[in-house]
């Protein structure tokens, strides 16, 4: 018997994955009741994945036939798809172009990774390098473990200039020392852009550091780029083509990789599986990340992922889980990383408190989404604020709650202080992918101080 719905107003697509997993059914099997009652055979998975993260809403002709499919009456289909309705499409990710070079230049670095070398540029082994200037790399990444990316992606962008000026005038004698620094340059340039809500310039970056990773002769760190770009588009809404650079990291990079990038990779693919609907392969992906390492090894793993841990790792399995509709074993390591600085417990109380939602805990979830809310204002980090959207959305159906009210009020105040996403201005003022914009050191323009 189908445990009936949560009482009060719903969003529709928490509803229909409420119904679809209280019934034990993939968005797979959805679609194939729904082709069998309808007589439609055209509908997919995808479209019920679509759905459920209302990235579209089905017409009145699939209300109805999903009320007959999983049982409920079409009047709550419809009061919920009127209420999402009314709440207007989610954000749109408007990186389209540089998201398909980078899936484009990813495969074909899968099928060759001569193919996708820097053009002018021999390929050679990787010699580990750090090269001085005004910030190290190490100095730069540490500093993103303190200050979000709304401050530190003019550094980072800058800080990669300094890189390709670099390359660009070096002897052919200083290029394997200077490639791997290349591509960690613009790695964590794409990280940091990332961070400050800049997909589209994040995606150039992480595009310039694949070529550089492959032409430095270094899988492992083409790989951790790939993962990096993964977890950008599982953040702006699109799980298909995380899931698709997320698998093709770890097909690319697993022969040479550390357990602790093997096992981020995994986590990569699991997430992105899990927000497409997929939750065969995300439950896979997790089992093969636990059999490849629970708490890495600092001196087996690259220096780059120093910030990888067993809690870090444990964390992760729990953000997927939320996203598979199981919060309960989530709870305990979400709340155990909270307290290692106020991005990550923005970010993870975001998906905590999507969790306390799922068991219907709503003042629970507004206790750790006012929380998070707080942190990301500490933090200055945009990407912070990925997750407490989706909270604020999937609170719209408790509007009449106290607490509510009290999460609401708190948002109002707080929304002048909360970082807003975007570029860094470029030359004259226009808007440039920001590896590409800093001919400066942040702030030269109007004579303030670089941050840090």
């Amino acid at each position: 018997m189908t445990p009936p719905p949560p009482p009060g107003p719903q969003l529709l697509g928490p509803l229909l994955a409420q119904l679809r997993l209280a019934r034990g059914w993939s968005q797979l099997r959805v679609a194939a009741e729904l082709c069998a009652a309808s007589g439609v055979p055209t509908l997919s998975r995808h479209e019920v994945s679509r759905w459920e993260r209302q990235l579209r809403l089905p017409g009145e002709f699939w209300l109805g036939w999903l009320a007959v499919v999983l049982a409920v009456p079409a009047d709550l289909l419809a009061t919920a798809a009127a209420r999402t309705r009314s709440l207007g499409p989610p954000p749109a990710f408007g990186g389209s172009r540089p998201r398909a070079a980078l899936l484009a230049l990813a495969q074909r670095w899968l099928a060759d990774p001569r193919a996708v070398l820097l053009p002018g540029t021999p390929a050679r082994p990787a010699a580990r390098g750090d090269g001085a200037g005004p910030l190290r790399l190490a100095e730069l990444r540490r500093l993103d473990d303190l200050v979000g990316g709304a401050d530190l992606a003019g550094l980072g962008a800058y800080r990669l200039g300094r890189a390709v000026r670099a390359l660009s005038g070096c002897a052919p004698s200083a290029r394997p020392r200077l490639l791997p620094e290349l591509a960690e340059s613009a790695q964590l340039a794409g990280w940091l852009a990332a961070d400050a809500g800049d997909a589209a310039g994040a995606l150039d970056a992480y595009r310039l550091a694949l070529r550089a990773a492959a032409t430095a002769g270094d899988p492992s760190l083409a790989g951790h780029v790939l993962g990096s770009a993964s977890h950008l588009l599982t953040g702006v809404g699109d799980p298909e083509g995380a899931l698709v650079l997320a698998r093709t990291a770890y097909a690319g990079a697993r022969r040479s990789a550390s357990p602790g990038l093997r096992a981020l990779l995994l986590h990569r693919v699991a997430l992105a599986a899990a927000l497409g609907g997929r939750a065969g392969a995300a439950r896979q992906a997790l089992d093969a990340a636990r059999r490849v390492t629970d708490a890495p090894e600092p001196g087996r793993e690259p220096p780059w992922l120093y910030w990888l841990d067993g809690p870090e790792l444990a964390a992760m399995t729990g953000r997927t889980l939320v996203a598979l509709g199981r919060p309960l074993p989530a709870e305990a390591p979400l709340h155990a990383v909270r307290r290692r600085g106020p991005r990550t417990s923005a970010i993870y109380g975001g998906w905590l408190a999507r969790g306390y939602l799922q068991l219907g805990e709503v003042e629970r979830a507004c206790a750790v989404a006012g929380e998070a809310l707080l942190d990301a204002v500490r933090a200055g980090s945009p990407r912070a604020l990925g997750q407490l959207a989706d909270v604020r959305r999937r609170l719209a159906g408790h509007g009449d709650e106290p607490a509510v009210r009290r999460y609401r009020a708190l948002a109002a105040a707080a929304a002048p202080y909360l970082p807003r996403p975007g570029p860094p201005p470029g030359p004259a003022g226009r808007q440039a992918p920001t590896w590409r914009a800093a001919r400066r050191p942040p702030g030269a323009a109007t004579g303030s101080a670089p941050t840090g």
